[in-house]
Order: structure tokens, then C-alpha cells, then sequence
């Protein structure tokens, strides 16, 4: 099924479901002769798996990667790189009481009328765990894109947020702090604020921004290939996205032209970057900037008013091991998404001239 598939030449499929024995993937069209660097890799995943702080869902997995084939001797082969990444920590029960009934806006209720039937164990193939397999070929795309420097941060936590231009914030205290935040300050208010949250049994949402420099000029593909709509399409498919901007985003809307143009330097810079990095679909060379937005972790603690399978009236509430909010550890998620991007459209732009 072609959902379950994300690219055109640097190809991933996933497969597997949250409590299942394993998730997995196959990254299919990743050139001969990278060598691979195996615990940059890893890496990727202990920013990205469950319980890694007391703001996140204390699920505790591993997620260590094992890699089945397309690499010998350290480096690709060009075939197929297959991988799995066991599941050993599931709780199933904690969904018994869920069996029959929809978690109200959980896909529970699509996915039973979509399919006819569900896996009710965490959200089945529908929960965040199937981004672990996002993150294992965002590493490896990452490894491919050697120059470019793909920095996620999270810049909001409901009504708290990051004022200052990205070029401002200081990108080496995201990995000091469990929110992943750029601002030292922000990020004491935040996690104070997250923890908060979870006390009352509540969950809160989010913003993630992303920052690409070293760009090259010339990805993206018209007319209905281009680069910030492939990228917002990445960004959307995450689980809990709600929105997507690059550039000025709507900021750019109460702006006029005589403003908002980029105005080029002799040597095709330009003094602005309205543009986000891309104009007409293609990237430019500056810097490729956007925000994804996260809406409030689902499951909460608290009593709601539902239905069930057979259309009744229904009360329930959350169980389980749940994140509070999503955005600490979609940061690595967004990178991926964003490596998996450019990676593809940069094998595409082999293929544009001679």
C-alpha cells in the first residue's frame, strides 16, 4: 500500500505496529559506497526513543537498530537496507479498556471504518512508534547529505514562546535541556510548564522549527514537485501535526511586496530571506527555515465523554505511558523527515542535466 511508502529514489517503507514484536523498514535507492557511520545512528535514536526524561512518556525501549542487509564492510552496497528495531517493552493491557471504544481524537474510529478492524494496542500501525523507523533513515540520509546542517528546535509549548530570529538562539543548548529548546531561560518555563500539565492529567501542544543551512541551490522539482510542498507533505505526516509554514509563513501575509522581496546580492544572495530558501519551488542556497506545529498529546488523564463500537454512550479515560507533550522528542522526528527530503531531491537533481 503506497501509504506506507515515502519518497521517489531514496525510498523508505516501514512496516510494524506499536505492540507488535518489531517495527521496521526497507531503504531502497541509497548509493553504493557510503560509509556508514553505525553509532551516528544510534545516536539519532536515543534523542528520539521514550523514556529519556521526566517530560516524556516513561515507556522504556532501546530502540537499538539492527541492520539486516545493503551494508558490507561498513559501507553501502546499493541494495536494500533492511532493519528492524524490537519491541520489548510493551504494556498491552493498558488498552483492554479501550477495546471497544474510540479515544476521541485518536484514529481508533477511522481506522475501524476504514479497515473493519483495528489493533487497539497503542494505536496499532496509527501510533508515534512507527517514527522510530523515520529516524533510522533520516540518519542515514543525513550521512548522505554531507555538507548540510539540519537543526530542529522546539520554539513553542502552548502559549510560551521563542521570540528571537533562529540566527539569534544559541543551537548548542538544544541537546542540554529535556525540551530541546535553543534558549537556556525558555527552557527552565517550559519544562516547568510541561510537568505542570501532566499533574493535571492533561496533555499541552507545540511548535517545532527547523533551520537547514549549507543548502544547495537547485532542489525541488516543478510543478507539482517542489521543494517546500514535498516538505510540508513530510512535516504533515508526522503523528499530531496540525500545520506547517516556511519562510515568512503567514506572517508574510500582512507584509507588502515592496517589503517582503528578497533583494539579491551580486553573487545571487540575497539581503533578505523571506523566501524561506526557496523561490519557484527550488532552493536557492540560502537558508531553508520552517515551523511544524504539534497539537496536544490525544490521551489524557481525565474523564471524556465517547462512543463506542456499537454507537453508545460511552465515559473513559487515558491509561498507560503517554507523553504529556509531543514536541521534546519530535525534534529528531522533524530532522529525519527533513534528511529524508532533501536527500531525495538531491538524487533527483542527478538526473535533471548532463
Amino acid at each position: 500500500m503506497a501509504g506506507n511508502s515515502f519518497g521517489t529514489i531514496f525510498k523508505l517503507t516501514t512496516f510494524g505496529e506499536s505492540h507488535g514484536e518489531a517495527i521496521g523498514g526497507i531503504i531502497d535507492g541509497c548509493p553504493a559506497g557510503l560509509s556508514l557511520d553505525l553509532e551516528a545512528i544510534q545516536a539519532e535514536m536515543q534523542r528520539r526513543k521514550p523514556g529519556q526524561s521526566s517530560i516524556v512518556t516513561q515507556r522504556k525501549e532501546e530502540d537499538e537498530v539492527q541492520l539486516l542487509s545493503g551494508i558490507f564492510e561498513g559501507k553501502t552496497t546499493g541494495t536494500p537496507i533492511g532493519f528492524v528495531i524490537q519491541n520489548t517493552n510493551q504494556k498491552s493491557r493498558d488498552y483492554s479498556h479501550i477495546k471497544d471504544t474510540y479515544r476521541p481524537s485518536h484514529a481508533d474510529f477511522t481506522y475501524d471504518k476504514k479497515y473493519g478492524i483495528r489493533d487497539y494496542r497503542g494505536g496499532g500501525r496509527s501510533s508515534a512508534r512507527e517514527t522510530a523507523c523515520r529516524v533510522v533513515a533520516g540518519a542515514i540520509a543525513k550521512q548522505l547529505l554531507k555538507n548540510v546542517t539540519i537543526t530542529a528546535y522546539v520554539s513553542a509549548v502552548g502559549e510560551l514562546q521563542l521570540t528571537k530570529p533562529y540566527s539569534e538562539l544559541d543551537f548548542s543548548q538544544i541537546e542540554k535541556n529535556p525540551v530541546r529548546t535553543a534558549d537556556v531561560d525558555m527552557a527552565v518555563q517550559m519544562e516547568e510548564y510541561i510537568k505542570q500539565i501532566r499533574k493535571e492529567g492533561d496533555t499541552i501542544g507545540g511548535t517545532i522549527s527547523c533551520v537547514i543551512e549549507n543548502m544547495p541551490v537547485g532542489l525541488g522539482e516543478p510543478v507539482f514537485g517542489k521543494l517546500h510542498a514535498e516538505m510540508g507533505k513530510a512535516m504533515l505526516s508526522i503523528n499530531a501535526v496540525k500545520g506547517f509554514e516556511y519562510g515568512s509563513g503567514f506572517t508574510g501575509t500582512r507584509l507588502k511586496g515592496s517589503q517582503h522581496n528578497d533583494i539579491f546580492n551580486e553573487d545571487g544572495s540575497t539581503q533578505t530571506n523571506f523566501s524561506g530558501g526557496v523561490q519557484g519551488g527550488i532552493s536557492n542556497g540560502e537558508d531553508f527555515y520552517f515551523n511544524v506545529a504539534f497539537k496536544p498529546v490525544a490521551t489524557i488523564m481525565q474523564n471524556q465523554q465517547t462512543i463506542n463500537s456499537d454507537g453508545e454512550s460511552v465515559e473513559m479515560s487515558g491509561k498507560g505511558r503517554h507523553d504529556p507533550c509531543v514536541v521534546p522528542r519530535a525534534v529528531p522526528i522533524v530532522e529525519a523527515m527533513a534528511a529524508l527530503v532533501l536527500a531525495d531531491f538531491w538524487l533527483l537533481n542527478k538526473l535533471s542535466k548532463i
